[in-house]
């Protein structure tokens, strides 16, 4: 079947797929290799089946969306990939999570691996002897997921003249905001009343806690710091940071010098004089249990009033030694 006689319909929302991978099963981008439509997915050789331009000098106005009802069943893949990709340009928690698992359903629980000598100390066996045990256990308690969502608030009139390059930027900020309280959320796994902590004194903390954090932290790597604006502030301000060479490569490249090399990310919701340091590689897992959803059917008919789009997510701390906090004493 070729791409340009096939028919869009809602049902491609409701087969428990995406819809774009609910269009590769119908046109298949294998069958494009070798051609001028190689490099494009099903989704995108449906925009060009009906010169939909949804970026550039000649881009299109919502409207052209509409022109037939089968192009008109691409508008919420349209909002949908806005939204995604605001998500990603904007998503910290991208940057502190290990890995992400999809599920089909809302109960999940995650593994844990007891981070005991018996799994760090390796030493030969001798012949006949026992090896040491290292315990892979269900967790006791669910992973919990919530739904982050927003109700869009326009009317099929005040949009349909609007470039769509122009109502993507307003759709990916949509999405920015969907994602900013996620990190929160993932950070919120942590049990703070056992987590590997040091706390300074004072109005400010030093280079040495920052070196007290980094050695706590083995045999994990301290990849990434996040802080609260204060704390933020602080940390360029140690002399550390100050020096001419850091300097000359922030005024010339836009890059700040960091401790150890880790990447630094300022959370302005944080708790206040808070620093975490985490090893991204094993410190969060995040649950999918929904991509991003929306209501195809009034998108599709043009009831953009109160359509809404949303995702359920949830986080999991999979091992609680690869985080480490430095906070100010009480």
């Amino acid at each position: 079947m070729s791409y340009d006689n096939i028919r869009i319909e809602k049902s491609l929302y409701t087969t428990g797929k995406s819809f774009t991978q609910a269009l590769e099963a119908l046109d298949p981008s294998e069958n494009y290799k070798g051609t001028s439509l190689e490099g494009l997915d099903a989704y995108e050789r449906q925009l060009k089946r009906f010169d939909i331009k949804v970026s550039g000098e000649n881009c299109d106005t919502v409207s052209k969306f509409f022109q037939t009802s089968d192009s008109a069943a691409l508008f919420p893949e349209f909002v949908s990939r806005s939204i995604k990709l605001g998500m990603r340009e904007a998503c910290t928690v991208d940057k502190i999570i290990a890995t992400t698992s999809y599920i089909d359903s809302l109960d999940y629980r995650s593994i844990s691996l007891e981070d005991t000598t018996d799994l760090v100390d390796f030493i030969n066996v001798a012949e006949g002897s026992a090896f040491s045990d290292v315990k892979i256990t269900v967790k006791d308690k669910l992973t919990k997921l919530k739904k982050y969502g927003k109700m869009i608030s326009a009317s099929y009139e005040a949009i349909k003249f609007q470039k769509l390059d122009l109502f993507s930027i307003t759709l990916r900020r949509i999405g920015e905001n969907m994602v900013y309280y996620e990190a929160y959320d993932a950070l919120a796994t942590i049990d703070k009343p056992t987590v590997n902590k040091i706390t300074y004194t004072g109005d400010t903390f030093t280079y040495d806690n920052l070196i007290d954090i980094y050695t706590m932290m083995k045999p994990y790597n301290l990849t990434t710091i996040l802080v609260d604006p204060k704390s933020f502030a602080r940390l360029l301000k140690l002399p550390e940071m100050r020096d001419a060479n850091a300097g000359l490569d922030f005024h010339g490249t836009g890059r700040m010098v960091t401790p150890f090399g880790a990447e630094v990310y300022c959370l302005k919701e944080m708790d206040s004089d808070t620093l975490i340091a985490i090893d991204k590689n094993y410190a969060f897992e995040r649950v999918i249990a929904s991509d991003i959803t929306t209501d195809f059917d009034k998108l599709i008919d043009r009831q953009i009033e109160r359509a809404t789009v949303s995702t359920i997510v949830g986080f999991s701390n999979i091992f609680p030694d690869a985080v480490a906090m430095l906070v100010k004493a009480k």
